[in-house]
């Protein structure tokens, strides 16, 4: 399969299409053209390695990634926040260091494939009330996040 070129949208060359045509154009527009790297860390890894990698890097989320790379889950900081602030859980770094990041996830990651249409992805993110998808190639390997950000950098430029 061959890889599609990521084409240049100057605001010029935009105002010089007409509306059916830029609605064809961001139509075809796909996740591969669009998608930011994702933030990930292997199953195995510790949740003090999690908390680590959120604050020093100020990320909101991280994907959770088998040896292969597939997308296992989906850890967000305002849930290691909650569980860490439960009473019955022990606040120890021992503790941390000994859970492995996958028992922080509860629900496996919606993803999208690296050639799904960036509005299918927008369209997936709000249906399921996400800030973030990970977008995977045909192998299952994660390869990218679309965001919010993604959408909003993106789209706005069809819509003059």
């Amino acid at each position: 399969m061959s890889k599609s070129k990521t084409q240049k949208f100057t605001r010029e060359k935009l105002q010089r299409m007409n509306s059916q045509e830029r609605s064809q154009v961001v139509r075809k527009l796909s996740c591969r053209e669009t998608m930011s790297k994702a933030h990930w860390v292997f199953s195995r890894d510790s949740v003090a390695d999690v908390i680590e990698d959120l604050t020093e890097n100020d990320w909101d989320h991280v994907f959770v990634v088998n040896s292969e790379g597939v997308p296992t889950g989906r850890i967000h900081a305002v849930d290691v926040l909650k569980l860490i602030a439960k009473k019955n859980v022990e606040r120890s770094v021992a503790w941390m260091h000994g859970v492995p990041a996958q028992q922080l996830v509860n629900l496996p990651p919606l993803t999208v494939r690296s050639e799904t249409p960036l509005l299918k992805a927008g369209a997936l993110m709000l249906t399921h009330d996400l800030n973030q998808i990970g977008v995977i190639n045909d192998q299952g390997i994660l390869v990218g996040v679309v965001e919010h950000k993604t959408m909003a950098k993106h789209i706005p430029k069809f819509i003059i």
